[in-house]
């Protein structure tokens, strides 16, 4: 989703639309790192921190019960999720996140509170990817929760908004064949494979 101001930041990204190529990149960071001077939420509104062991291409953080974090694990090769906590690894490396949450008005409030943290240096140190808001039902998500959603991922370094799966109510796990999510795993796969740091 391009957004031609971020309330976020207080200058406009600049448009390198210099090159065209045929492979798909995925969409460049606006913010890309905690801002000075952000002030970090109140403590019952933060994502905890929890110590995780083991290894992973991306962490998937869900910003409330709910918000489809394991889904978007299972679409993503080599992801594993948080259980709504920022990770911290025990080997001390920087995790490389994906913040998950639905697009009402809870699971945009505790999004915006988790990136609010993340941009106020609150959270522990981590890669943070981007932002994944999915549909929280069937049919064209309501005009303002829309807006809602563009100012919350304007905090994010990335933004995909992902359309309602309904085979997911009834138990089928087949990945979904709409274009926003092949297009949301290239964007991802990319991005959790790339060897330089976005965040720092």
């Amino acid at each position: 989703m391009q957004q031609s101001l971020n309330p976020w930041i207080t200058s406009p990204a600049t448009d390198n639309a210099e090159e065209a190529t045929d492979t798909h990149r995925p969409p460049a960071a606006v913010i890309s790192s905690p801002l000075r001077g952000m002030v970090e939420p109140d403590a019952a509104d933060r994502l905890a921190r929890r110590t995780l062991t083991g290894s992973a291409a991306l962490w998937i953080t869900g910003t409330h019960g709910g918000s489809g974090e394991s889904r978007i694990a299972d679409l993503l090769h080599g992801a594993r999720v948080t259980d709504h906590c920022w990770p911290v690894l025990q080997d001390g490396s920087e995790p490389r996140v994906l913040l998950v949450c639905r697009a009402d008005i809870r699971g945009l409030t505790t999004a915006r509170s988790a990136l609010t943290q993340w941009a106020a240096g609150a959270s522990p140190e981590v890669d943070l990817l981007g932002l994944a808001i999915l549909a929280d039902a069937p049919g064209k998500t309501p005009k303002a929760l829309r807006d809602f959603a563009a100012i919350v991922g304007g905090g994010a370094p990335r933004l995909w908004t992902l359309p309602w799966v309904e085979a997911w109510r009834h138990g089928d796990n087949t990945p979904p064949t709409a274009r926003e999510y092949q297009r949301f795993i290239t964007d991802v796969a990319a991005l959790a494979t790339d060897t330089t740091p976005t965040t720092h």
